[in-house]
């Protein structure tokens, strides 16, 4: 039998860690771990499907308590685990996973507080926002938390009255006689929906919602380098939950306009930069865009149409501090309209270097010619 998977462990928490541990730890390893972030790693999505497999278990309270049984019986998860007793063992492992025999569950059991819905919102960022990092003030719609009541929707919040279904314990449970002998279920109190209590008097702000729909207001700090369908996450910002629980999040997704000059691929930057013939021939110096600012660069002579010269250190700076490059691409402009004596001096020019260049040109003929069986730019 395969040895049973330990999800705290997984997670990093204590095996009596709480709800919220539970989830704080959970949010930052699928953050690490996502396939967005670690696209053709096998090990990180195999570490991503464990992880999500761990939280699905322990953020639900009956999952979690059968596991921890599991955890700390192995073998008995399955009825042929049971012994030699039949199934007189059902009445001491349901004890053990809730706290008590028939006659009760033990002390009162409150449900785990709920977590509100995250909500989704799309910002457009411009280019150089993007790249330098910027804050942004903006306003949405949500369901806020009421201020008055904790969001509990109980008037000043402890308006409340022990739930008289449940004893105030948040579950109900309902024995049967089968023939396989005495079973019981347990499942969440629904006056109360697993609070063991219910609202006495409610909360005049919120008439017992826990929340009022409102314009919130949020400003957020988006650093340098995000690029498109980079997303941030504001943790409190989502829909409120109901009965005191904690608020979903905000998170904002990224869209980037593009730019006139650079062309982004992750943190370098492409600029493609003409230059005069005169310059390609001989040689020059010529001023460059940059990220923060223009600079002065050498183009050495004899450049030739599409050579691609790398700056290092001048592209966009990452939030981690490190930064990408420059990437110039050259294109020589070749100028449509020449006077007389412009072509009588590029003609006199060439008189000394069209021997070499026809040589070149017929050296690349025959070569074409010994491959295809006729030669390039024949009629």
């Amino acid at each position: 039998m395969a040895e049973k998977k330990n999800y705290y462990e997984i997670l990093g928490v204590e095996k009596g860690a709480s709800a919220d541990e539970i989830k704080s730890a959970y949010r930052k390893l699928a953050m690490k771990y996502h396939p967005d972030r670690n696209q053709g790693n096998a090990e990180a999505a195999e570490r991503f499907k464990e992880i999500n497999e761990a939280h699905e278990t322990l953020s639900d309270q009956q999952k979690r308590a059968a596991y921890d049984y599991e955890l700390e019986h192995p073998g008995m998860g399955g009825m042929g685990g049971f012994g030699g007793g039949g199934f007189g063992g059902f009445e001491d492992i349901f004890s053990n996973i809730f706290g008590g025999g028939f006659g009760g569950f033990g002390g009162a059991r409150s449900a785990q507080s709920e977590v509100g819905e995250d909500i989704r919102k799309e910002m457009t960022l411009s280019f150089m926002d993007a790249a330098k990092g910027c804050t942004k003030t903006f306003s949405y719609m949500r369901n806020e938390p009421c201020s008055a009541c904790g969001s509990t929707g109980a008037k000043d919040g402890t308006a409340y009255s022990t739930c008289t279904r449940c004893q105030g314990k948040g579950v109900v449970q309902t024995v049967q006689n089968t023939m396989f002998g005495r079973t019981i279920r347990q499942s969440v109190c629904p006056e109360c929906s697993g609070l063991g209590r219910v609202i006495k008097e409610k909360c005049p702000e919120c008439k017992g919602k826990g929340s009022q729909r409102k314009e919130t207001e949020v400003t957020i700090n988006i650093p340098a380098g995000v690029d498109k369908d980079s997303y941030m996450r504001k943790r409190g910002y989502g829909q409120a939950a109901p009965r005191g629980g904690q608020a979903g999040d905000l998170i904002i997704t990224f869209r980037i306009e593009p730019h006139k000059l650079f062309v982004r691929d992750g943190f370098d930057l492409i600029v493609d930069l003409p230059i005069s013939f005169k310059i390609a021939a001989l040689g020059g110096t010529v001023k460059v865009p940059a990220i923060d600012d223009a600079f002065e660069f050498t183009i050495p002579e004899g450049t030739q149409s599409g050579q691609v010269f790398t700056v290092r250190g001048k592209g966009i700076r990452s939030a981690r501090g490190n930064t990408g490059n420059l990437i110039l691409r050259v294109f020589v402009e070749v100028p449509t309209k020449l006077s007389r004596e412009q072509r009588r001096n590029i003609e006199k020019l060439y008189d000394g270097v069209e021997l070499k260049q026809y040589e070149k040109m017929k050296k690349y003929s025959d070569n074409v010619e010994s491959f295809y069986g006729k030669k390039p730019f024949s009629k």
